[in-house]
């Protein structure tokens, strides 16, 4: 049977279904329940072979509720809550016991880590006591707790079994009318011209209004034959299981042991070490046996001897013990270690559960039910911006692109997960046309939706490496030299992986005052920074939009949310407007000139007229820079006089070599991402995903001056932030933090905390070089209103891995809150 793998020219007789849920492991099943749980009937759930059988059946069940980041944990946490209370609720077993976690840590570094994923925790009234040694061995006696610096205990954590999970789900689901059917293959699938979607199964053809592919390792193969692009590779996972041991209780914790790279639970009176290696073994979907349901693979003692090694030094009677089973199964894993949930973009009521990185029993519940929601609500209604399978760039598809990243995903798990920690596999992917000439001078590079970055200059002929620390990574004195000179002189930053879209068309005015906030209807050459909205008021993208001439725009938004950007803009192309979205990022290289020498500088270069009256801020111009015709931009993302340069590509080294020539005058340095970061954050700049996601309001971000309330057409979104203003006093507000203290480091995730109480946490933070001491922003929350008297009136402070420091709270940016530097 052959076919186009969009359309298929017919539709044929099929019995028909509202949802139908394809795979029947953790992620399917919690899909059933959850939808089962929100009213919705007529649910069907295909599983090829049996319940569990792929993957779930081999997992190793562990529980932990505390992540790295809040918006994970509100997901992690809900697992618990609910296998707790399963079998009550289903009569079937899960195997569930809340024995808890102990996580040790081997390294200083490692155990400041820990703690603040323990300050995590205390924002969700999860119990998370940070322990010495002693109290580790008291825990669990058989570790030799010489060799750690102290440890974590998580009471409330706990394991549960795979299978009776997973089966649990399933049962909750058919008692409140989901259709399970199992040995039910897929043999082809395909969209109807009416847009439904059509599955041939070995018992007939299965119509279903909107589709979910939970198949684990198989979803990016059946999303790929519907022309949705689903980046996962798979990959050996290990561990063993031992022979009965002495010290084995049920109530034994789970060990975590991140340094050595494995963990161990019990296991019916065994202990089961499951590992992360730092490198794991990619493979290839075409060497998976083809008809077997419960897939075991190849041992690989070799592979596994460093985590069985560091095992045994964690518990020494591992040394005597006897191995009762070796194994080793495929898992499925994603090019950032996060998994993917959502609607495919281009193929409307398709959605995705998969790419778990061996957590599925972590994440499927909580996942399960965010899922469920978005498509009963037909939006999510919570933030899971983070792992929507929006966020991906074609390129990401790529089988040797996710080859190579994989090895590396896998070990990331248990590694150190240092602030702006870069990948190393699967890079080079996209160069700027200045690559060659920013490597020349000695950056750093980083790595952003596949684009190579300066993160930082060490300076011709100097090494580049990256140490990295929660104090002071070894860039921090290169990047506050290319901030100081940012603040006195000049710098030249490369932005060429800014997402460009051209909108066009005869509504395209009209098309873009609907979806932006802001008043887009202005005259040609207008710079109007502004947001997307989503029906609940929450912002979907940040951008800038430039207007060309009277049918176009060009939008322009952040290398690491293009692809989700395009998706929602393409997602409300209807056949209402006559508008036409092109992706045209390759075409402009962007050089942001920056800094009080900026005019100076481009002065030389141009025969533009560059004053304050000719040319203000937040305008455009199409002016002459040497031999190119370039778009200046007057905008500036540090808070400084300066102007981002759109130039065409083939020109972008011209430009740049009469550039770098005029400043050599006025102090002119490249400067890279990590000084943007810290020099945006003085200003209070917001940055996407950080401190704006789809569950914050412009209100509360503190925007409220990008909204154009008097639109006639108003915009999406706008009955929320009519409400929420005639309510007064927002009750959540995103606030600017100083510490007094200039020693500790702000990053993010760090608790924030009001008269001893927490109120919110940081959502990004930097020291500052200028100011001399941390900053940050973060969101607080008070019942009665974040006024400027409660802000006043309170005595702040920050937690960095369980200590306070006393700080700062404003509304205001604490560098240049009146913008005036911007505007000389």
């Amino acid at each position: 049977m052959t076919h186009s793998p969009f359309v298929r020219p017919r539709a044929l007789a099929a019995r028909h279904h509202e949802i139908v849920i394809l795979g029947g492991g953790i992620a399917g099943t919690s899909v059933a329940y959850h939808l089962a749980k929100l009213g919705k009937k007529d649910v069907a759930l295909l599983e090829r072979n049996t319940l569990t059988s792929g993957t779930t059946w081999h997992a190793a069940g562990l529980i932990m509720q505390t992540r790295g980041t809040h918006s994970l944990t509100e997901i992690a946490k809900y697992n618990a809550e609910l296998y707790d209370a399963l079998e009550a609720e289903t009569g079937q077993a899960t195997g569930f016991k809340r024995n808890g976690t102990l996580g040790v840590a081997r390294t200083k570094d490692r155990l400041h880590e820990t703690a603040r994923n323990a300050s995590v925790a205390k924002s969700f009234g999860l119990e998370a006591h940070m322990i010495s040694p002693a109290e580790a061995k008291a825990l669990y006696p058989a570790i030799d707790a010489s060799i750690i610096e102290g440890a974590v205990f998580i009471p409330r954590d706990g394991q549960t079994n795979p299978i009776d999970t997973c089966m649990a789900l399933a049962a909750g689901a058919k008692q409140n009318g989901v259709r399970i059917f199992e040995n039910q293959e897929v043999r082809d699938l395909w969209r109807t011209p009416k847009g439904l979607y059509q599955l041939q199964t070995d018992h007939g053809v299965i119509e279903a209004e909107t589709l979910v592919l939970a198949c684990g390792l198989w979803t990016r193969d059946l999303a790929a034959r519907l022309g949705a692009r689903v980046p996962l590779y798979a990959a050996e996972h290990f561990y063993v299981v031992t022979e009965p041991m002495d010290f084995i209780r049920p109530t034994l914790p789970v060990l975590r042991d991140t340094d050595g790279h494995v963990y161990l639970k019990e296991d019916a009176g065994k202990l089961l070490i499951g590992a992360f290696e730092p490198w794991g073994k990619p493979l290839a979907m075409e060497s998976l046996p083809k008809e077997t349901a419960f897939i075991e693979l190849l041992e690989d003692w070799d592979h596994f001897e460093l985590p069985m090694t560091k095992a045994i030094e964690i518990v020494p009677g591992l040394a005597d013990a006897g191995i009762a089973k070796f194994f080793n199964g495929p898992e499925s894993f994603t090019p950032d270690l996060l998994f993917m949930i959502g609607e495919v973009p281009g193929l409307n009521n398709l959605f995705v559960s998969a790419g778990y990185n061996s957590e599925g029993i972590e994440y499927g519940a909580g996942a399960g039910r965010a899922l469920a929601e978005w498509i009963v609500a037909k939006s999510p209604q919570m933030d899971i911006s983070f792992v929507d399978v929006a966020r991906f760039h074609p390129f990401q598809i790529n089988k040797r692109y996710l080859h190579d990243r994989t090895a590396e995903v896998l070990g990331l798990h248990y590694k150190m997960h240092w602030p702006s920690h870069q990948p190393e596999t699967s890079r080079g992917v996209r160069k700027s046309a200045l690559h060659d000439r920013w490597a020349k001078l000695g950056a750093s590079f980083g790595e952003g939706m596949g684009w190579e970055r300066p993160m930082w200059f060490a300076g011709e002929g100097q090494p580049t490496d990256n140490v990295y620390s929660y104090d002071e990574p070894n860039w921090f004195r290169h990047t506050a030299e290319e901030c100081r000179a940012a603040r006195a002189d000049a710098v030249l930053f490369d932005q060429s992986s800014f997402g460009k879209h051209l909108i066009q068309g005869r509504d395209a005015c009209r098309f873009l005052q609907w979806l932006c906030a802001g008043n887009v209807d202005v005259p040609v050459g207008k710079l109007v920074y502004t947001h997307m909205l989503n029906k609940n008021g929450g912002i979907e993208t940040d951008i800038t939009v430039n207007r060309l001439s009277e049918t176009e725009y060009l939008i322009i938004s952040s290398a690491t949310v293009h692809p989700r950007d395009t998706a929602w803009i393409r997602k409300h192309i209807d056949a209402e407007w006559n508008v036409t979205l092109t992706d045209v990022t390759s075409a402009y290289a962007v050089l942001s000139l920056q800094g009080p020498k900026s005019r100076d500088i481009l002065s030389k270069v141009t025969d533009a007229d560059l004053s304050n009256e000719s040319f203000p801020f937040a305008t455009s111009q199409v002016i002459d820079v040497g031999y190119a015709r370039v778009i200046a931009n007057r905008l500036t993302y540090i808070g400084e006089l300066g102007w981002e340069l759109h130039v065409p590509t083939e020109m972008a080294q011209h430009v740049f070599d009469i550039l770098w020539e005029a400043g050599g005058e006025n102090g002119l340095r490249p400067a890279g991402y990590h000084a943007l970061e810290h020099l945006r954050s003085e200003r209070a700049y917001r940055e996407y995903e950080l401190d704006l996601t789809p569950v914050d309001t412009l209100l509360e971000a503190g925007l409220g001056f990008t909204i154009d309330w008097s639109k006639p057409c108003g915009f999406q979104g706008k009955d929320v932030l009519d409400a929420q203003k005639a309510a007064g006093t927002p009750c959540k507000r995103l606030l600017s933090f100083k510490l007094t203290d200039p020693s500790p480091v702000l990053f993010r995730e760090e608790l924030i905390r009001r008269n001893g109480d927490i109120v919110g946490y940081v959502s990004s933070g930097v020291k500052s070089f200028t100011l001399g001491s941390s900053i940050g922003l973060g969101y607080v929350k008070h019942a009665d209103g974040v006024s400027r008297e409660w802000i006043d009136a309170g005595n702040w402070q920050i937690e960095i891995a369980g200590k306070l420091y006393d700080a700062d709270a404003s509304l205001q940016a604490f560098f240049d809150p009146k913008g005036l530097r911007t505007k000389v």
